[in-house]
């Protein structure tokens, strides 16, 4: 038995799929049935049922499973352990963060981090703000960046990031003469949004008063298809000011302010309260909170994004 039998054993426990396994660890579907094969002879017993459409475990696969989760977190503390024995931080950070923050707010954080630390290698689990709490909370990774407000007991959470949501629309927009408009404006164009997550229901919440007369021409599952689409006349949307720094200085799109509200995206860095972090997530953390942007909100203006 080795680790890579472990990780492959547990990832089609958990998908189902021998296939899905496969192509998480990078193996061929015949590689990862091989491994299991191997297991099943070592224990000499079954571990997996494969009679039906999905793969399920046995009793006896549902014992062994939480044996090799456990294997697998010993070994991963051990690396840890002697990553943080020496002066400076190694092995792996593990960080959580969305497709945008990813995109448009980590890289030169990451960028800095890796000229300071280039014995660290980052492993990023891309996902929605509830979904990498969970993995905080399981331990699955260090550190997340996440759409505030946070509510959890298990989690310290510091502000990092605050940028400002406006209306975004092609250069050929009448719209584009205008520094600002009203919501009632914008509610009239036909508008892109996203599919799901935090600006999904920004907008849902900002456009539910002209439910009746409102126009949604596409939903998207990525701020770099909104901005193409809108960009190409397609639509308007609304979006954190610095993604679309870009299409802007290159005259592709205009971003117009909304009158009478004041719509935030804001960030923060989260990690579990009361554990002893790796060298590598507590440097990560001070790097990013030294690099915290956080312009201040317009007075007078209604505040509605959270």
């Amino acid at each position: 038995m080795d680790f890579d039998q472990l990780i492959t054993f547990v990832e089609v426990a958990k998908l189902q799929s021998f296939s899905r396994a496969g192509q998480k660890v990078f193996r061929s579907q015949s590689a990862v049935s091989a491994q299991i094969r191997q297991l099943e002879n070592e224990y000499g017993s079954k571990l997996l049922d494969r009679s039906s459409k999905s793969v399920r475990l046995t009793d006896a696969g549902q014992l062994f499973l939480a044996y090799a989760e456990r294997m697998l977190n010993l070994r991963k503390e051990s690396l840890r352990a002697v990553a943080d024995y020496g002066n400076d931080p190694r092995g792996v950070l593990m960080v959580g963060a969305n497709e945008a923050t990813c995109l448009y707010v980590l890289p030169d954080v990451f960028a800095e981090y890796l000229r300071l630390y280039p014995a660290v290698q980052i492993s990023i689990y891309r996902n929605f703000s509830r979904k990498i709490l969970e993995r905080l909370d399981d331990g699955s990774i260090d550190v997340g960046v996440v759409t505030l407000p946070v509510k959890s007991t298990n989690l310290t959470v510091r502000p990092i990031f605050r940028d400002r949501l406006m209306l975004m629309v092609d250069s050929n927009n009448p719209l584009a003469k205008f520094d600002s408009v009203p919501v009632s404006v914008a509610a009239e164009q036909p508008l892109i949004f996203p599919k799901t997550g935090f600006m999904r229901q920004v907008l849902d919440k900002l456009f539910r008063p002209y439910a009746l007369h409102l126009q949604v021409r596409m939903e998207l599952p990525s701020v770099g298809m909104i901005k193409s689409f809108v960009a190409a006349g397609l639509g308007v949307s609304i979006i954190s000011t610095s993604f679309a720094q870009d299409e802007v200085q290159a005259g592709r799109v205009k971003l117009v302010a909304l009158e009478d509200i004041d719509l935030w995206r804001e960030l923060g860095v989260a990690y579990r309260r009361n554990t002893t972090l790796p060298r590598s997530a507590t440097a990560f953390i001070e790097l990013i909170q030294s690099r915290t942007r956080l312009p201040r909100k317009r007075a007078g203006a209604k505040h509605d994004a959270t």
